[in-house]
Order: structure tokens, then C-alpha cells, then sequence
């Protein structure tokens, strides 16, 4: 079966892409330009591009890969990568409005001091990925994978993780209150100093990870006391 997400001939359609395909190497290359507003590209290869600076508008990205790019400092608005790889990318210090990353694979990535907001990330893994420093508003990371991220003193208040994996994630002194976080695995999570007062935590696993020192309201109390044996009296 030929695998989904090899690179095959651009299937560019809204604007052409400034500069073209590059063969493929190792190197750096910086002659490969992003595509034009509005720009659909499908299996495309960016590879080690380097589009430090550059904003995207309106862009969608299907099954392309961005292998080692160069994307720092990098805007987009209202862009879509769908199915895309984002091994080893380099996005620090990037900003993105309204963008959807549907079930992208960050292996790797620097995302330190990336801004996302109002994005979707569902479906995203970031395995070994740099999360923090980073700002987070308004965005959907339901079904995303975060096993092992280092999230700490993160502000996830009112945002969506539902079904999102946490496991062994380190969430302390994170504020989630308010956040939708209704199936999300939390096995050994570290928690300590998180705020989850007013989120939403319906079928979670209560015996799978520490409470101490976490900040709770009177329903996940009652939850919590339920999960582990207590008998709750009204």
C-alpha cells in the first residue's frame, strides 16, 4: 500500500507556488517560496524550506510534508494543514489566527513562544516536541496527543481537550478552568498546582492520577470521592 503521506507532484490550485519543486537533498533551501493566498497544495514536499517571516493567508496544506523546516516567526490566518508532517520543524516565536492543524505530527518540533489563536489542533500528536514557552487562546486540541509534553504554568482556561492524551504530560501550576476536558486520559499526569476548577471532567479516570495539591471545585469532589468508594449523601 503506498504510504499516504509520501510526497508526490504538487496538485496546486488557487496560486501557483513561487519557485516550484526543488530535487529533493539535504540541504538548506531557501529558494522555495510558500504559496500564494488562498493556495491549495496537496503532497507537496517543503523540506528544510526556510520561510522565516513569511505569512500564509488562507492556505491549505494536505498531506505535505515540512521535514526540519525553517518556519520561525511564521503567521498564518485561516490556514489548513490537514494530514501534514512537521518533523524536527522549527516554529519558534510563530503566530497563528484561526488555523487548523487536523491531525498533523509534530515529532520533534520547537514550538517555544508560538501563539495559536482560536486554532484547531485536533487529532495532533507532538511527540519529543518544545511546548513552552507558549501562548494558547480559544483552541481545540480534542483528541490530541501530548503523552509526555511538558506543559507546566500554561494557561488552558475555557479550551478543549476532549479525549486529548495526557499521560505522563506535566500539567502543574497549568490553568484549565473551564476547559472541556470530558474523556481525557490523565494517567500519571503531574497536576500539582493545577487549577481545574469549572472544567468539565466527565468519564475521567479519578484513580489514575494524583489529586494533591490540584485545585478543585464541589463537583469534582463528589466525583472524585464516588470514583474512589465514598458514598456520596445528598
Amino acid at each position: 500500500m503506498k504510504d499516504p503521506l509520501a510526497p508526490h507532484h504538487s496538485q496546486a490550485r488557487g496560486g501557483p507556488l513561487r519557485g516550484g519543486r526543488v530535487p529533493s537533498g539535504t540541504g538548506p533551501r531557501p529558494h522555495v517560496e510558500p504559496p500564494e493566498a488562498g493556495a491549495e497544495v496537496e503532497g507537496e514536499d517543503f523540506a528544510r524550506v526556510d520561510w522565516w517571516g513569511a505569512e500564509l493567508d488562507g492556505v491549505t496544506f494536505t498531506r505535505c510534508r515540512f521535514d526540519d523546516a525553517g518556519l520561525e516567526e511564521l503567521v498564518t490566518r485561516r490556514c489548513v494543514f490537514d494530514q501534514c508532517v512537521l518533523t524536527g520543524v522549527r516554529m519558534g516565536g510563530s503566530r497563528h489566527l484561526g488555523t487548523a492543524f487536523l491531525s498533523c505530527r509534530f515529532d520533534r518540533a520547537r514550538l517555544f513562544e508560538a501563539t495559536w489563536e482560536g486554532c484547531k489542533l485536533t487529532g495532533s500528536q507532538f511527540p519529543g516536541a518544545q511546548l513552552r514557552p507558549m501562548t494558547s487562546t480559544e483552541c481545540d486540541w480534542s483528541y490530541a496527543s501530548l503523552r509526555g509534553a511538558d506543559l507546566s504554568g500554561l494557561d488552558f482556561s475555557g479550551q478543549r481537550f476532549r479525549e486529548a492524551d495526557f499521560t505522563d504530560a506535566d500539567l502543574r501550576e497549568c490553568d484549565l478552568t473551564g476547559a472541556d476536558l470530558d474523556r481525557a486520559r490523565l494517567q500519571s499526569t503531574k497536576l500539582r498546582g493545577a487549577d481545574l476548577r469549572g472544567a468539565s471532567m466527565d468519564e475521567i479516570n479519578w484513580r489514575g492520577f494524583d489529586v494533591t495539591g490540584v485545585r478543585l471545585d464541589l463537583v469534582h469532589a463528589v466525583q472524585f470521592a464516588r470514583a474512589h468508594g465514598a458514598v456520596v449523601a445528598g
